[in-house]
Formats: C-alpha cells, structure tokens, sequence
C-alpha cells in the first residue's frame, strides 16, 4: 500500500522503497523479508496475470518464497508452490474457486433466481455473520486512513478482501524494516487479530472442502501457515516489550 494504491505496483519489491534518510545497513531484513512474502501472498489471490503464470509454472515463485522466509525465523513449508497447469486452466480454477457463484432457479413459473456466493469467497464478512458489513469494512478503512493508504481509485474490492488485506500487511512489514519498527509491527498484529486470520481460516476451511484446487489449496495453506507463524512470532516479541 502507499498513498493512492495497495501497492499492486510493489508486490515485486524486495525491500522497501529507497529513502534518501534512511540508511540502507539500518533496515531490517526479516521485517522487510515478511512485507514481501504478504505482497508476493496478495497477488496470488487475485486473477492470475501471466506474470504470475510464468514465475509459477518455472519454479521461479517457489523459490523466491523459499529465499524470502529464509530470512525470517518463521518456520513455512513452500512445498507444492508450483503448478503444472496451462494458463487457462490455472485461469479456471481460479474463477471457479473465487469469483463464479452457484445459480439456479428457484421456481421456473415466476422466474426466481437464488444466487450463491462462490465456492470460496475472498471477503471476510463472508465468514463473519456476528459481523455486520458496514462495521467491518469501516474498521479496515479507518485503519488505512491511519496511515494515509487506501486502494487505488480503479480498485472496485471492498476493504475486507483478503488481497487488499494482504498487501496492507505487506505495507506494515516493509515500515517497520524501514523506520515504524514497533508501531508498524503492533499494528499488524492488530490486523492479524481483528481481520486477517479470521479471513484465512475461513478460507482455508472452505477450499479444503473443494477438489481440484490446484495450486490455490496449496496458495491458501501456505498464507495460512506464515500468517498463524507471524502472530505466534509477534505476540512473543511484543509481549516482552
């Protein structure tokens, strides 16, 4: 994220944006290591682009994953990060899995139309029914505002969904490594706890009810093991402030 966007520019970026004040021996690498396993996290969650596509099918994802974690102490399988599907079939079961609901008539007389939600939607308030929509996404936007980030204008998802989500962490990862320290770190803590975790555990439960997911049950597991790892890390260190 950074003012105007979430950071959907930035995924790729292994630290954190240059800063003529900053020294660069100064950054922490574990912190800015994390802010890009989030930022590489989010774009998997969204329609694959054939970026995405390439660096999945070479092995080129994996092993960044792999090479970004290692800097951490987290301890996060990578295994099966990789897909041998084609493009359009990766494209499918996408969509099948996130973006098409079930719909049928209910009653072919008036023309009644029931629609569900898909297979394994990407919002949180999807699996938050003490919830309201209003509350939630309020709660995630004032938390944006904080630090003067919001999605960018074209940018139609609502504040729960688990990529902008992702990327708002993302976005605390690499300003705690470049400055915030941690204020940056309690605050995505506070994300963790309020509206991410919820969100992932949702979601892995509902794709390991679906067949053929492909490398997007591994994807969900893989943000659900660093996410749990991250807190766990977290409420250890913080704590002992």
């Amino acid at each position: 994220m950074a003012p105007d966007t979430t950071e959907r520019t930035e995924t790729d970026a292994e630290e954190p944006p240059a800063d003529p004040s900053v020294d660069p021996s100064m950054l922490d690498t574990d912190a800015a290591a994390r802010g890009t396993v989030y930022a590489l996290s989010a774009s998997a969650v969204e329609h694959p682009t054939d970026e995405l596509y390439d660096a999945l099918a070479g092995g080129a994802l994996r092993a960044r994953f792999e090479e970004l974690l290692s800097r951490t102490p987290l301890d996060v399988s990578v295994e099966g990060v990789q897909t041998t599907d084609d493009y359009e079939t990766l494209a499918a079961r996408y969509n099948d899995l996130f973006v098409i609901g079930y719909s049928e008539y209910e009653d072919r007389t008036d023309g009644t139309l029931s629609t569900d939600e898909p297979p394994v939607p990407l919002y949180e308030t999807a699996y938050r029914p003490e919830a309201s929509w209003t509350d939630v996404n309020l709660d995630l936007a004032r938390a944006y505002d904080y630090y003067d980030v919001r999605p960018a204008a074209d940018d139609r998802d609502h504040h729960d969904h688990l990529r902008l989500q992702l990327e708002f962490a993302g976005y605390l990862g690499r300003r705690e490594a470049a400055s915030d320290g941690a204020d940056a770190a309690r605050s995505r803590l506070d994300l963790l706890d309020r509206h991410l975790r919820p969100t992932i555990e949702g979601v892995r439960e509902r794709i390991d009810d679906e067949p053929n997911t492909g490398v997007y049950g591994r994807f969900v597991r893989l943000i659900d093991e660093f996410t749990a790892a991250e807190r766990a890390e977290l409420v250890d260190r913080l704590e002992g402030e």
